[in-house]
């Protein structure tokens, strides 16, 4: 099949992207490619999916409506995956803006694509972060996410929300991903994994909020690729029995549904630095600081649905993950 996936340069749309291609797709990627982070990093992922003949990338922005209404058009999508977004919850609390451009303009964007060029299911990201204040754990998708503590956890939300209304009104069969503090290979310079690792290898103090009194549900990014795969063959189909009263908030009467992607192992701050220490062989000099606006202090992934729907659970543990991740940034950064 011929897919469009957004945010191809990014981390999950680049291990995204690889696998589609290696399972025989065709694969259209789009990236604005900004400087919210290290752009070589984005180039260099590129330059590895760019090889491959069933590939074709073009730089556009989300926001950009007439190019996105343009290249769906042109191209027939039969997919779409779409993981390009404004990321960052440190950063919304400083430039707002840009995540209206890209998360709601662009999400928006993307719905009309869809809607005009009768898409067969649209994948897209929402995140961890939708539940905010709450505090019962595991996170599961039957619960109420309607108190964000984040610009962007409430694009997030907003995505949910604008992708349940297109379900709704044009019968797109809409998967929404909540997916749990990714890490891995190729990831992001702005996570902690990768704040840390750059750290302790120059020897500077890393930074430790709330104490390290915290704990995540970290999930290796070959899982959360993994499970999308498995999904994109999940198409939603409408449920005319379910109502608001009796039905689950992750499914709906219209062909519309949510899912959280995360290892449902969650482990505190400190013994993710311990693993990492043992990565590196290297000891972290810790400076220990208060919490941060726009944190949660814990996140937990019941992840039933996923498995009822794909037989696939994320399962790799954070020594293994971080060893990999460590292994790939010694050796693309040749330290």
């Amino acid at each position: 099949m011929k897919y469009l996936v957004t945010g191809a340069a990014g981390f999950i749309g680049f291990h995204v992207t690889e696998r589609l291609l290696a399972a025989g797709h065709q694969v259209v990627g789009i990236d604005n490619l900004n400087d919210y982070y290290d752009v070589n990093l984005k180039m260099a992922r590129l330059a590895l999916i760019e090889s491959h003949s069933a590939f074709q990338f073009t730089r556009i922005d989300l926001a950009d409506r007439e190019g996105i209404a343009h290249l769906f058009r042109e191209q027939g999508f039969d997919r779409v995956i779409h993981l390009g977004a404004q990321a960052g919850v440190r950063y919304s609390l400083e430039n707002p803006l840009a995540y209206a451009d890209a998360n709601l303009i662009g999400h928006l964007n993307i719905l009309e694509g869809c809607r005009h060029n009768h898409i067969g299911h649209l994948l897209y990201a929402s995140s961890s972060s939708v539940y905010g204040l709450n505090r019962k754990m595991p996170f599961s998708t039957e619960d109420s996410v309607d108190h964000p503590v984040s610009l962007y956890a409430a694009t997030k939300k907003a995505n949910e929300l604008m992708s349940h209304t297109y379900s709704h009104l044009y019968g797109i069969p809409t998967t929404g991903l909540r997916f749990f503090t990714v890490y891995g290979p190729w990831g992001r310079p702005d996570m902690a994994l990768f704040k840390f690792t750059k750290a302790i290898i120059a020897g500077e103090k890393i930074d430790v909020y709330n104490q390290g009194q915290m704990r995540r549900d970290f999930t290796y990014i070959d899982d959360i690729a993994e499970a999308i795969l498995r999904l994109q063959d999940v198409i939603p189909q409408p449920d005319a029995e379910w109502t608001v009263e009796q039905g689950s908030p992750a499914t709906s009467s219209a062909p519309y549904r949510v899912y959280n992607i995360g290892n449902s192992q969650p482990v505190t701050l400190m013994r993710y630095i311990e693993a990492l220490e043992n990565a590196l062989g290297m000891k972290a000099d810790k400076n220990m600081l208060p919490m941060q606006p726009g944190d949660v202090l814990e996140t937990s992934a019941d992840t039933t649905a996923l498995y009822k729907a794909t037989g696939f659970k994320p399962q790799t543990g954070v020594e293994e993950g971080i060893a990999n991740f460590v292994g790939w940034y010694r050796e693309f950064y040749q330290v």
